[in-house]
């Protein structure tokens, strides 16, 4: 396999709209890197430059040290799974996996083998005989995995293959490609506009926006130390719950102050947000961290608060509360035990060693 290097890779199409805005990306060889953002952000981009399916506006590509920026696709030793599937539907499944080593003039036995070796890690043995039209959405999207097996390229580039599929199959999907490369210790770029499937799918992921890439890091460093709002609010489901206010020094710390609620932050934010004290900023808080005070070992008049709730979302052992302060809305993710009703009053505790404070103008992350 290979390592791949995008060294400040940009592309500018017609009537000076930037795609890619000076991108650079290590990919180690057998990486498992994932490209993630909103639709526009430039991943999929970024990708079919690697690819060689788009020309460069700037900077440089290398595959395994090899500058590849004007070597065509079919010599750059990379296979593509799309997000269609782009199987031929006049060939049988077995056609259309042997279809690329066929046109490179490999020899009909070894063309046999790497198929059917293919087709057994994928589990498609049965369907070697069928046309694509006899498939399901996820027989296809196999297929298309194994067509680019069964070449053993150098580096395995998808493109949201997964986005057809239903939810059920989609979570299926992600653990198969997931034990693929684990099988076969391949280096992978992988394009999704699903940050669940970015989390519990890659080794690293790089979130991007506007055609930057906003930071790149393993799930956990994304979860917990994101560097700006944007990828706080983009990792994680529900996403992160943001609030404006003012920081405030007292005698007993600094403050957060909402209007309708103030809360301390820890001591060890002090020196990180010290500069900050009398200006906006945006506090930045997980469903997941902010707990009912009943279910809370740390409550204190310091980290508690009371809101109102407007909306109940049951999830069996858990619930999903949609609750206001009266300025800010936010989401807490509480145990299912308690009756808790709409329109109630009811009093929270923030875990305020898992928040964030960001500042308000540049949007960056003060308190990692």
């Amino acid at each position: 396999m290979a390592k791949v290097v995008l060294k400040n890779v940009s592309k500018v199409y017609a009537n000076n709209v930037v795609a890619v805005n000076n991108v650079n990306i290590e990919i180690a060889d057998k990486e498992f890197l994932i490209l993630v953002g909103p639709s526009g952000c430039g991943k999929s981009t970024t990708l079919r430059m690697v690819a060689g399916l788009e020309e460069l506006s700037g900077g440089e590509i290398r595959i395994d040290d090899v500058l590849v920026n004007d070597v065509p696709p079919k010599d750059r030793d990379i296979a593509m799974v799309f997000q269609n599937y782009a199987l031929y539907p006049h060939m049988t499944v077995f056609e259309n996996m042997a279809f690329g080593l066929k046109l490179r003039k490999y020899p009909k036995e070894e063309i046999k083998q790497r198929v059917y070796e293919a087709a057994n890690i994928l589990g498609i043995q049965e369907l070697l005989n069928r046309r694509p039209k006899e498939l399901s959405g996820g027989q296809r999207q196999r297929v298309a995995v194994g067509r680019a097996i069964v070449r053993k390229p150098k580096v395995f580039l998808f493109d949201e293959p997964l986005s057809n599929l239903d939810a059920k199959l989609r979570v299926q999907m992600r653990a198969e490609i997931s034990k693929l490369h684990t099988r076969l210790q391949a280096t992978m770029i992988y394009v999704t506009h699903d940050q669940l499937e970015a989390m519990t799918m890659g080794d690293r992921i790089a979130v991007m926006k506007d055609g930057y890439v906003q930071q790149i890091a393993d799930p956990i460093t994304l979860y917990e130390k994101p560097v700006n709002k944007f990828v706080a609010g983009f990792i994680g489901t529900p996403a992160m719950n943001f609030m404006e206010g003012t920081l405030n020094k007292k005698r007993t710390g600094i403050y957060f102050n909402e209007e309708n609620f103030e809360i301390k932050l820890p001591d060890h934010f002090a020196p990180q947000v010290e500069s900050h004290v009398g200006k906006e900023v945006i506090l930045g808080i997980r469903p997941e961290d902010i707990h009912d005070k009943m279910d809370a070992a740390n409550a204190g008049p310091d980290n508690t608060i009371s809101a109102t709730v407007e909306i109940i979302e049951p999830l069996g052992a858990e619930a999903y509360l949609y609750l206001t302060t009266g300025k800010s809305p936010f989401i807490a993710r509480v145990s299912s035990h308690e009756q808790i009703e709409i329109n109630q009053d009811i009093e929270l505790v923030f875990n305020m060693q898992k928040a964030h404070i960001f500042d308000k103008e540049t949007e960056k992350c003060l308190t990692n």
